[in-house]
């Protein structure tokens, strides 16, 4: 084989490496952009959950929470909230 035909197979070999290398960065892109939140547009307001607040500061109590009366009805209205069956949804 000659210089010429040697040259040829290097390129093909260059271009087919380039081509693969870019259909995987492709295909990674794709994948993260389907993975990746939406972002929010700025007029929606979170939603704030009054439950999520004595929660927290039954979780604060930590063992002196089990003795305190609102800690007590606020487990029992979460667990009422996640058990209940589904309402319309």
């Amino acid at each position: 084989m000659d210089g010429k035909m040697f040259a040829r197979l290097g390129l093909v070999i260059v271009l087919a490496v380039a081509i693969t290398a870019e259909a995987v960065h492709r295909a990674r892109e794709d994948l993260s952009a389907a993975t990746r939140p939406s972002p929010r547009t700025g007029t929606e307001m979170p939603r704030t959950d009054p439950m999520r607040g004595k929660l927290r500061r039954c979780q604060e109590l930590g063992e002196a929470a089990t003795r305190d009366a609102e800690c007590l009805a606020a487990w029992q209205e979460n667990r009422r909230r996640f058990l209940a069956p589904s309402e319309g949804r």
